[in-house]
């Protein structure tokens, strides 16, 4: 079961790699969009404002946070098929799936980690790049624990999000069309997830609220252990509280799952 487990990671990895100038093209206009409209944006609101700290963040390591945040969104997100099972449902090619010596929501998740090469592809690039293009802080503290930490944390961020969007995709079992719930959700997780705002720039008590909330785990959470603004005894803590959402969310959609399975007729909808 491991090994083909591998197999399906593999052949979704090379499919996403298939086609190579498609690739770079969305990679560097993908990239050089996103960060062009978050660098206008925050130099303008620094010289409107006329301050040099905006929620603890001067103008430099707001630039870098949002660096990073869209590279590790990318790794977090994965390929971003937001309604690929949803899809097998409406369609009926969920039934082929059943022939298959895996099951199927493990294949899925296997098929979302396949994705992951080209956007680390893309962190890996624009990361070494990005110092010679913007003005980082004089005080970035990257450090090799930093990295490795971040990346477990990444990893965990990935099943997160997959585990977060998967119930509503199960939806589809009794909706003709789940898209604008996971549409919702993807600008949900955005916003109070920190991809679209530093979380630090939320009131306080919302900021306590979302501490217990999977959302402040995808983006926030890795991109501040990469820059050391988070104690070992604060990563435990949020490492906790990712798993726990994880079992809920994974109990929650194999419920889901197992109910929707006994309605589904294998001639799609």
């Amino acid at each position: 079961m491991t090994l083909l487990f591998f197999k399906i990671v593999n052949l979704e990895l090379r499919k996403q790699m298939s086609y190579r100038v498609d690739f770079w093209v969305n990679t560097v206009v993908s990239f050089f969009a996103a960060m062009g409209v978050m660098y206008f944006l925050w130099d303008a609101i620094f010289t409107a404002s006329e301050t040099e700290i905006i929620g603890g963040y001067s103008q430099k390591e707001m630039i870098l946070y949002y660096v990073l945040v869209i590279l590790i969104a990318k790794l977090v997100r994965g390929s971003n098929q937001m309604t690929g099972i949803a899809g097998d449902i409406y369609t009926g090619e969920l039934t082929k799936y059943h022939l298959f010596p895996t099951p199927y929501l493990t294949f899925k998740y296997a098929e979302h980690l396949g994705s992951l090469l080209p956007a680390l592809i893309q962190l890996v690039l624009f990361g070494a790049l990005s110092p010679f293009i913007f003005a980082f802080p004089d005080s970035l503290n990257i450090t090799p624990l930093s990295i490795i930490t971040c990346a477990n944390v990444v990893l965990l961020a990935n099943l997160l999000f997959f585990t977060l969007t998967l119930p509503l995709q199960l939806v589809a079992f009794w909706a003709d069309n789940v898209w604008s719930l996971v549409v919702m959700n993807h600008f949900i997780s955005g916003l109070l997830g920190g991809a679209m705002l530093p979380l630090e720039l939320f009131p306080d008590w919302a900021r306590t609220v979302l501490n217990f909330t999977p959302f402040a785990y995808l983006y926030h959470f890795p991109v501040r252990i990469l820059t050391g603004h988070i104690q070992a005894e604060q990563i435990w803590i949020g490492v906790g509280v990712m798993i726990c959402w994880i079992i809920i969310l994974s109990a929650g959609s194999w419920f889901i799952w197992r109910k929707g399975n006994k309605l589904y007729t294998g001639v799609g909808i």
